[in-house]
Order: C-alpha cells, then sequence, then structure tokens
C-alpha cells in the first residue's frame, strides 16, 4: 500500500492554532449559545474550504447541528462516509481561567475538551481537506452535534438519517489506553427510582411512618447485586437523594443509576430485572423509569475488515494500531446499532477525559490526522 497522505502534509503549527481557539472557547453542553459560537468559527472554516454546510437549529435547549460534507458528484445518490464528531464538553465555563488552564507541558497540551474532543473535531476537518485534494471514492459527512456528553438527546435522530445512507461511520472521539481504537462498546442505560413511603415526626410517632430512604437503602444492595463483571455488566447507583429533615421519617427517596451492558439480551435481562423489583413492605411504593440511552456496539464483521484497514494504513505511518473494547458510550452506538461498520477512538492520543488532567499528546496529531486522511481516501462502497 502507498499512502497519498504523508505525516509531513499535516501544518502542526496551524493545527495547533486553531485548536488553541477552539479550547479557549468553552462550549458546556447546557450553554447552546457558547456551543453556537464555537459553530459558527466551524462552519467559517468548512466553507472556506468549500464543503457543503447544513446546520440545523438547535432543539430542547442544546446548540445547532452542523452537516459538513465534501462536494459530490451531480446527481449522486450513493452513500457515503460519515464522520461523527461533537463540540460540546462536560468542564463548565470558567474551568479555562481556573483549574484547567490551556498549557504545554512536554507533549502534553492542556485544556477542557482538548482531549475528548475538539482535537479530534479539527483533525477530521483537517482530513477531509486532505482527502478532497488526494482524492477518495466515496462523498464524506462530518456530522458535528452540540449534546454527545448529555447522551445526543437532540441529535440522535440526526445521527441516525446520516447513518442508514452511510456505508461506513469513523468517530473522532479520543483514542484510548496509548492509542488504542475502540472496535466496541458497551450498551449504556439510564434510570430513575422513586421511593415513596410515609412521613411522620421520628420523636412523637415514628411508627407511623414508613422510611423510603430504609427501603431505598435495601434497594440499593439488590441494584448492586446485578453487578457482573465477568459478563460485563455494570449497574451503579450514582446519586440518591431523599428526606426533608433530621427528625422526619422521610417520604420520598430519589435514585439515578447508571447500567453498562455489553449485548443486547444482556441489556433486556439487566432491565428487565430491575423494572420487577418491588418493595418488602406494602406501604412502600417503586416508580421505575429508564431504557437504554445508546444500544450496545458491537464489533460486525463489516467492522473488523474496516478496522483491518486501518491497521495496516497505520503501520504505513509507524503506528501500531491496537483494538478494544470501551465501557464508555458514544455516537457510534447508533451507527453500530443501525448495521453500519464503525471505527471509534480515531481522534487524538492523550489522557484526562472528563477530568481536570485532560490533556492531549501533541505529537499524535499529525499522524492521527494522516492516518484518518488516508483511511477516508481508501474506502470505496464496498461495506
Amino acid at each position: 500500500m502507498t499512502l497519498s497522505i504523508k505525516t509531513d502534509d499535516i501544518d502542526l503549527a496551524a493545527l495547533l492554532q486553531e485548536l488553541r481557539l477552539w479550547v479557549e472557547m468553552e462550549t458546556p453542553s447546557n450553554d447552546a449559545a457558547a456551543v453556537n459560537r464555537l459553530a459558527d468559527r466551524v462552519e467559517l472554516l468548512a466553507r472556506d474550504a468549500h464543503f457543503s454546510v447544513e446546520r440545523t437549529t438547535g432543539t430542547l435547549g442544546f446548540g445547532d447541528i452542523l452537516g459538513v460534507g465534501t462536494p459530490r458528484p451531480e446527481g449522486y445518490n450513493g452513500r457515503s462516509i460519515l464522520v461523527l464528531a461533537h463540540i460540546d464538553t462536560v468542564h463548565a465555563t470558567g474551568t479555562i481561567s481556573g483549574k484547567l488552564p490551556f498549557r504545554q507541558d512536554g507533549d502534553r497540551l492542556y485544556g477542557p475538551g482538548i482531549y475528548d474532543m475538539k482535537a479530534g473535531v479539527l483533525m477530521a476537518l483537517e482530513a477531509m481537506k486532505l482527502a478532497t485534494k488526494r482524492g477518495h471514492a466515496l462523498p464524506v459527512d462530518l456530522l458535528i452535534v452540540p449534546d454527545e456528553e448529555v447522551g445526543s438527546k437532540s441529535s440522535r435522530p440526526m445521527i441516525e438519517e446520516f447513518a442508514r445512507n452511510a456505508a461506513y461511520a469513523l468517530v473522532v472521539e479520543p483514542a484510548r489506553d496509548g492509542g488504542k481504537i475502540v472496535t466496541a462498546r458497551k450498551g449504556v442505560a439510564m434510570f430513575d427510582i422513586t421511593v415513596r413511603g410515609r412521613a411522620a415526626h421520628a420523636g412523637v410517632r415514628p411508627l407511623d411512618g414508613r422510611s423510603a430512604i430504609r427501603a431505598a437503602a435495601r434497594l440499593v444492595l439488590a441494584l448492586e447485586a446485578l453487578n457482573d463483571p465477568s459478563r460485563g455488566i455494570t449497574v451503579t447507583t450514582g446519586t440518591i437523594q431523599g428526606g426533608t429533615g433530621r427528625n422526619t421519617i422521610p417520604a420520598e427517596c430519589r435514585l439515578q443509576l447508571d447500567l453498562r451492558l455489553p449485548d443486547t439480551a444482556t441489556a433486556v435481562e439487566i432491565m428487565d430485572k430491575i423494572r420487577a423489583m418491588t418493595p418488602v413492605d406494602p406501604d412502600i411504593t417503586f416508580e421505575i423509569t429508564g431504557d437504554l440511552n445508546r444500544p450496545p456496539f458491537a464489533q460486525s464483521e463489516a467492522g473488523a475488515r474496516l478496522f483491518d484497514e486501518a491497521a495496516k494504513i497505520a503501520a504505513e505511518l509507524g503506528i501500531m494500531l491496537e483494538g478494544m473494547a470501551t465501557g464508555g458510550g458514544s455516537d457510534g452506538n447508533f451507527t453500530a446499532a443501525l448495521g453500519v461498520p464503525t471505527l471509534d477512538g480515531l481522534g487524538a492520543d492523550g489522557a484526562g477525559a472528563h477530568t481536570y488532567d485532560e490533556h492531549i499528546l501533541v505529537s499524535s496529531l499529525a499522524p492521527r490526522t494522516a492516518l484518518l486522511a488516508n483511511l477516508i481516501s481508501s474506502l470505496d462502497s464496498r461495506a
């Protein structure tokens, strides 16, 4: 295989200059105006590169969705390569002036959202430019969403719409564990449980009360018992809130659950068990709501072939590419569930996602951008 795009074709200095601008534009998911300011910048760069831009007004309080496309031959109605990205972050506004300033320490470049995943979005845009100059068989659609960090609530329908016309899906979420590619992800489910009992004075008439907190404590133990590391099942009671005061038998307690599930059959099994849970005390009630937020992403045969193609390209660039499964969800879960060969973790190498240690490795930017550009150039319609 002879690669048309080399690492030296990447203007690293220009990439880093633009990346700093993006990172300094803080974009927490719940601040639509902030997210849209970065979307404005991305749209400007995309139009300067002569890409088409379809901008969809945000819903549910989130920012806008950007669809950036390479030129199509006249009358083309075939499939495309779908590249998935997001520009929202988990970090609150002010993080860059406080606990996570933009700074470089050797090969590490720090900043809120730099690893997850502003570097990846910028790499995707650059890879599209390079592939367009050097040639590629399939058109490319880069879909940039504003709410991935909170479950892609507003953008999932558009992701799935684009996926139905995609031959492949490439996700520029950050690399894992020293540059590994993500070939499978667990499904993610979110459940809310409200436990209701009966209030009473804790000193005067305690026996008249029915403690929702006590019932919730029993329920948490039952939920935690569903964990099974050997099967890849994780059930976490992430928050618990209840009661009105120390001297009142609590009438209500609320739990928030996070589930990570390896496959669809297991997801159905565990969710059914949670929905079937009932209180021991007949005077206590459970209200249980929730479902899969992201379906399991299992590697298909076509997905394995896609990884093999990426690994060959990586080897020519001096990268030993390894695949791995992870418990974290991404928008790649949606495309894989629709049968689209999906490869994830194509963004920058680094560490510290969602923490004040978030950083990328500068040395990974050019090689992995070249990898993505060559992968785009090499793919045809034989998915």
